[in-house]
């Protein structure tokens, strides 16, 4: 099955189902871990493996600077508390990542989800598709899944210090979970790529995790301002380490 708009019901039905090699999956992580070796920063290393016991759902939500972030992102993930979900993190990715065989299989394994882009494809040929990208996302967190979303959209070509406007998209994903009986972590990840120090590596601080669950009455539209604030606070930090 080929990862076409045009099938989008058929691509949101396997990837409902889809389940990783969690073997396969961890080695990918940590051969990414030890090719890029990121510089990890926590505000709360502590709060971030207590939710990760606690085995609720956890919302990873990044910035977007580089084509290189959701391997930064994944090197991180695997030097920290969230390595204990490899096999069970399911990673948003546009849908041009899977039109290549080959690299769609690396991306399956990673965990990836396809998501059909309104600057790809058009509002309104898009609209249904995020809607049951959505469903997906909420039906896989009910199950226990923990996502991870770059909820910008697409890079910023302009002052990576500060955030795009984000999608709304990751607030209706909380949404839906929350107001559907998901107890709901979110945990921001703040990326910065230095030209000078910290060893010349990436850098991704983690920020304290943020009980969504206790949000459950904002708005898809309010939850989004409460993540893009969050976000924003530990991109601050990742920048200021980077700088």
């Amino acid at each position: 099955m080929d990862v076409d708009l045009s099938q989008s019901q058929a691509v949101y039905q396997h990837y409902l189902a889809h389940q990783q090699n969690r073997v396969r999956a961890k080695l990918m992580y940590a051969t990414l871990a030890a090719r890029i070796r990121p510089a990890v920063r926590f505000r709360s290393r502590a709060g971030i493996r207590a939710v990760v016991a606690s085995g609720a759902p956890i919302l990873v939500a990044a910035n977007h600077v580089s084509e290189r972030d959701p391997l930064v992102l994944a090197a991180a993930g695997f030097r920290s508390p969230i390595q204990r979900r490899i096999g069970r993190l399911r990673v948003l990715a546009k849908d041009e990542l899977f039109e290549d065989p080959e690299q769609r299989k690396k991306i399956d394994a990673l965990g990836g989800i396809p998501v059909f882009r309104t600057k790809d494809h058009g509002v309104r040929a898009a609209a249904d598709a995020g809607r049951q990208m959505i469903g997906v996302c909420v039906e896989r967190m009910g199950r226990g899944d923990s996502i991870a979303v770059f909820p910008e959209g697409t890079c910023n070509l302009g002052d990576t210090t500060k955030l795009q406007k984000l999608g709304t998209g990751i607030g209706h994903i909380a949404h839906r979970a929350v107001r559907g009986g998901v107890d709901v972590w979110l945990v921001s990840a703040g990326i910065a790529y230095p030209t000078a120090g910290a060893g010349g590596h990436p850098v991704v601080t983690f920020g304290d995790p943020v009980h969504l669950t206790a949000h459950r009455d904002e708005t898809p539209a309010a939850l989004t301002r409460t993540i893009q604030q969050d976000l924003q606070d530990v991109v601050d930090e990742a920048c200021a380490f980077a700088a």
